[in-house]
């Protein structure tokens, strides 16, 4: 029988069990042996991230062909209307692929969103903007690259979910066994 973890991985943290350049990483959060990540998000990134001990459904939740939606909240600088809302639908063309298709739209500042350490940099005279964007591929430091390709740069980036497992109810740096 296959376990799996949720982790709310806090910013800075290493997706990985090995500690590299002064980040914390998975080992300083999880004392389980035998769990490995099914998918990664960078240092920069906070947000859910799914840990198993089962090869087999690590494989199946991080690769691509299964088309697991991933959901993630972003903070952008500045305001995307809806043409650019409509690119991030259609695909965006990066330096080395076109992305596939997304579902986005504008939400407000999600509800009970912890503090951030260090803190986002703040201009008082640069908007921003929270988006909702769901994925079904994920491509390294995707998000970020597809919402600079449209001019506004992620400032924040939370992975909320993966397929039907969230977040909710996991602070930063906690985990919970999946139900």
């Amino acid at each position: 029988m296959s376990r799996l973890i949720l982790f709310n991985k806090p910013y800075g943290v290493i997706c990985q069990f090995t500690s590299e350049a002064g980040h914390k990483s998975l080992k300083d959060f999880i004392p389980l042996p035998d769990y490995y990540p099914a998918g990664r998000l960078d240092a920069d990134s906070e947000g859910l991230v799914l840990l198993t001990d089962d090869g087999k459904l690590q494989h199946r939740i991080s690769d691509p062909r299964h088309k697991l939606p991933k959901t993630y909240w972003v903070q952008v600088e500045g305001v995307p209307d809806e043409a650019a809302l409509e690119k991030l639908r259609w695909g965006v063309a990066l330096k080395d692929y076109k992305t596939l298709p997304a579902q986005v739209r504008l939400m407000d500042e999600p509800g009970n969103l912890w503090s951030r350490i260090p803190s986002i940099r703040f201009r008082r005279d640069v908007a921003t903007a929270w988006i909702e964007l769901i994925l079904i591929e994920g491509k390294n430091r995707q998000v970020r690259h597809m919402t600079a390709a449209l001019s506004f740069p992620t400032l924040r980036l939370i992975r909320y979910a993966i397929g039907t497992h969230t977040l909710q109810g996991i602070a930063p740096g906690e985990w919970r066994p999946a139900a």
